[in-house]
């Protein structure tokens, strides 16, 4: 590498202990709203990290906020959310962490005028997602919907190498998740109608939203894995339409576990002066994942591989950290943007809705008679799906 690529690697990595995300200079007191994983891996992790402060914990299954509560030292718990809310200060932050069928339900209960913040999805659907957000307006909350891979240390330096010109203009992004999730550690998705693309891909999806808008259209298939027929879907492949000169895919596939070596979880961004990577390790070995990783390549600088930069924290528990400290220094004036509102994390939904009806209407017919299966020509390969026959 040369002296001048190495003289803007140093410049690269001293910027990058600048990207970090908001905190709030008086922190309000926080009381979550459901006792599951998440909240046990990320938030509460998350909270203590950041000297967040959790006052209670509130679950409809009776003791288990409180067993939570215990191991935290948070102090109160509650089996209702009719309990949480009468203990509740005035300037309290309700983090809501239910399923998405639950939040019709949770988001009446809170008092006039709260400052919400609550788990994705906004809802199971665009229209549940309307209503979550007419709620939320008629009501005077300040609700924000918990994207938060938008906050993973790793994608605030992608953003960070992006300003500082590395990657020119934007002209592809590409996310490839091929790994083993083990659904059955969200004992609701056993019965969810829609799985992959609304509580995971979900994340990508606003993460692209937040760099290029929202796009033109998506074209979408999302299908079963043939070791989970039980399942919604759980492997997807969608392409945004951002125009003639952008190629924006997401692929993903979450029952890959015949081999570690083959896995991958990252996604990439590249531009006419170079490129950045960012690994998602969460996604690898979930839960207790591998650390994320950062990387970028320049043209014209003399470099000859991918430069590794160190990151200061994963997606689980650190970008938790950005949401809920957006969300409070929002509410305290010391930031302007509230960047997951729910009016913008409609958008998210209305193109997570985009893609199931991609995938519902299928792709364009071909202009030839069909057979009556379509069968493969590889021998030992099955498959075979059936097709209609015009003829």
């Amino acid at each position: 590498m040369s002296q001048a690529a190495v003289s803007r690697d140093l410049i690269l990595r001293d910027a990058l202990t600048l990207a970090k995300s908001p905190l709030p200079k008086s922190p309000r007191p926080i009381i979550i709203l459901g006792a599951g994983g998440v909240v046990r891996a990320a938030h509460l992790p998350a909270y203590e990290k950041a000297g967040l402060h959790v006052i209670a914990i509130a679950d409809i299954e009776h003791g288990k906020a409180g067993s939570l509560a215990s191991q935290h030292n948070i102090s109160e718990s509650f089996d209702s959310v009719t309990a949480a809310v009468r203990y509740a200060p005035p300037d309290v932050v309700f983090d809501i962490a239910v399923p998405a069928s639950q939040l019709l339900n949770v988001l009446p209960s809170l008092p006039m005028g709260s400052a919400v913040l609550m788990q994705k999805p906004m809802g199971e659907t665009l229209e549940q997602a309307q209503s979550i957000r007419e709620i939320c307006r008629e009501r005077g909350f300040t609700a924000a919907v918990n994207f938060q891979l938008r906050y993973a240390p790793s994608h605030l330096g992608a953003e960070l190498l992006a300003r500082k010109g590395v990657l020119g203009e934007l002209h592809d992004i590409e996310v490839q998740v091929r790994t083993y999730t083990p659904w059955h550690l969200w004992g609701f998705l056993a019965r969810a109608p829609r799985l992959e693309i609304l509580y995971h891909s979900i994340h990508y999806l606003d993460l692209i939203r937040s760099w290029l808008g929202v796009p033109l259209g998506i074209y979408a298939k999302t299908v079963r894995h043939p070791t989970n027929p039980q399942l919604a879907p759980t492997k997807s492949v969608m392409i945004l339409d951002y125009g003639d000169e952008k190629r924006v895919f997401i692929a993903t596939q979450h029952g890959h576990d015949i081999a570690r070596s083959s896995q991958s979880s990252f996604v990439q961004w590249e531009g006419t002066e170079g490129a950045i990577r960012m690994g998602m390790g969460v996604n690898l070995d979930y839960p207790s994942g591998q650390h994320d990783t950062l990387s970028y390549i320049e043209r014209g600088s003399g470099m000859r591989e991918w430069q590794d930069l160190p990151v200061a924290g994963d997606w689980f528990p650190d970008a938790f950290i950005g949401s809920m400290g957006t969300l409070q220094a929002y509410l305290e004036g010391s930031v302007s943007l509230l960047p997951s509102s729910v009016d913008t994390a409609y958008e998210t939904m209305a193109m997570v809705e985009a893609a199931y009806r991609s995938s519902e209407r299928g792709g364009e017919p071909l202009s030839i008679v069909p057979q009556a299966t379509v069968r493969s020509e590889v021998p030992g390969a099955r498959g075979a799906a059936p097709r209609s026959s015009s003829g």
